[in-house]
């Protein structure tokens, strides 16, 4: 899972905006700090990227600035949310959630039809997985677990949920700002889903 990087000469080029626009995002932190790599180069340090992070991002800030001010889509894209309460059915009425999938993960998880933000993620990430087949429902209460598990960790902003599976037996692993992930041969990875794009659809959605 080792990311292409991207110089950021290429990066002004390819997604047509300045060098002005690019660190004005940064210091509006939609485009994350961590995400300036500064590499030696036989010109001396440059600046490289992600790249598919990147342009994902600045695709994302130029579809949405003209109805959300830069303030707001430093807050959709922040990993830090409060004061976000909603009840079963405000998220099915907001699409986040099918009915379906919300009533399975009460009935796992027997909390409260009253949803902040972590278990509105755990709820929503459910939703991907289990309506695309991805996944079982065995398999959604492993992920479940994986998630109540590791909510602290999940505040980090380079966090990706992965399932497997080899010989019919499932694993459920969460990677914190892995740079690659090797397996074991007969390893299938059934799904991998960047929690951090999972936390900015909700947002997109709830705003």
């Amino acid at each position: 899972m080792s990311e292409e990087l991207i110089s950021k000469k290429d990066l002004l080029e390819l997604a047509g905006i300045s060098y002005g626009q690019l660190y004005r995002w940064k210091r509006k932190d939609l485009i994350p700090e961590e995400w300036f790599v500064r590499k030696s180069t036989f010109t001396g340090q440059e600046t490289f990227f992600p790249k598919e992070k990147v342009l994902e991002r600045i695709d994302k800030i130029q579809t949405l600035k003209e109805d959300l001010s830069l303030d707001e889509l430093a807050d959709m894209f922040s990993p830090t949310v409060t004061n976000l309460n909603y009840s079963r059915d405000e998220l099915i009425k907001r699409n986040i959630v099918s009915t379906s999938v919300v009533d399975f993960y009460l009935e796992v998880e027997k909390g409260s039809h009253q949803f902040h933000f972590s278990r509105m993620l755990e709820v929503f990430v459910l939703e991907k997985l289990l309506q695309s087949g991805e996944i079982n429902l065995d398999e959604g209460k492993m992920v479940l677990h994986v998630l109540k598990d590791n909510a602290p960790q999940i505040k980090q902003k380079s966090c990706e949920l992965v399932v497997t599976r080899k010989l019919g037996v499932s694993s459920c692993l969460l990677l914190i700002n892995a740079e690659a992930v090797h397996f074991e041969p007969g390893t299938k990875m059934v799904a991998a889903l960047p929690l951090m794009t999972c936390m900015e659809e909700i947002k997109a959605k709830l705003l």
